[in-house]
């Protein structure tokens, strides 16, 4: 492939992310993620580190992307500072072990994973009633501790901010929907930076890596997504406050529907 077309094929990629990141709180790593995998397979990089190799790009741009949404968020009051402070040991408990199982799971694995989880949260927002909830509040104590922990863990295996699982759990415990996704995105940086710092540790030294990379950071991804991300964030951002949220919640079902989907099929092609 000629380097104008990763390039261009990154660009593209980056604006979109960038986009979703501030509409939804998702902080991009949904869009990233298969991308970057695509663009892997068609350069014919090692099959054993196309994933996390995806991976570990996507969370390194996330950190950017999460850092632009969440002010944009934090200037609107629509953080819950509160929130992210009981939730931050525990998001690193579970980044922790989510960098452990992305060394070693197969490339298959962390497909499935990936495109299992964005089916079942698409799911629940497009099917749930609309103002449905399980709670007034989020659960206190130890089961608010393994929440944090598993939204952590999942969002780091998949590359993905916090957000994409977040936004619904929070929106399920009776947060305002633009509240949920203004402390989605800052989940995301709490997850993003040492996320990253643990792929580019489980990818040191790994055979099959292509030039440029930290582990499983690719820089060159990097520098040509975070611009892009960057962005096109806060124009996420302006349009989340004027888009009405049932249809906040229909884009949201609606691409992660698409992107399970398109994960499905790389999963079925290497079985």
């Amino acid at each position: 492939m000629p380097i104008f077309v990763l390039l261009l094929g990154l660009l593209i990629a980056g604006a979109f992310a960038g986009l979703l990141a501030g509409l939804l709180g998702i902080g991009g790593g949904i869009v990233i993620v298969p991308a970057l995998f695509t663009l892997f397979s068609v350069l014919e990089v090692d099959p054993a580190v196309r994933m996390p190799l995806a991976v570990g790009t996507s969370l390194s741009t996330i950190i950017v992307t999460a850092t632009m949404s969440a002010r944009s968020h934090y200037h609107r009051g629509a953080v819950d500072l509160a929130l992210l402070r009981s939730w931050a040991p525990w998001i690193l408990v579970g980044v922790i072990i989510g960098s452990v199982v992305a060394r070693f799971a197969p490339q298959g694995v962390m497909l499935l994973v990936f495109a299992t989880v964005a089916l079942i949260v698409a799911g629940y927002m497009a099917l749930a009633p609309e103002g449905v909830r399980l709670a007034d509040d989020l659960p206190r104590g130890p089961v608010r501790w393994v929440i944090a922990s598993l939204i952590g863990g999942v969002s780091s295996i998949m590359g993905i901010g916090g957000g994409t699982l977040s936004v619904p759990t929070l929106t399920l415990c009776s947060y305002p929907v633009r509240r949920a996704v203004g402390t989605g995105a800052a989940i995301g940086l709490l997850i993003a930076v040492p996320a990253t710092v643990g792929m580019m540790a489980a990818g040191w030294g790994r055979v099959g890596l292509p030039t440029g990379s930290i582990g499983f950071v690719n820089v060159l991804g990097f520098a040509v997504l975070v611009p892009m991300t960057a962005l096109m964030a806060p124009v996420g951002v302006r349009l989340a406050h004027r888009i009405p949220p049932r249809w906040l919640r229909r884009a949201f079902a609606a691409f992660l529907l698409l992107t399970a989907l398109r994960m499905y099929a790389d999963w079925f092609a290497l079985a």
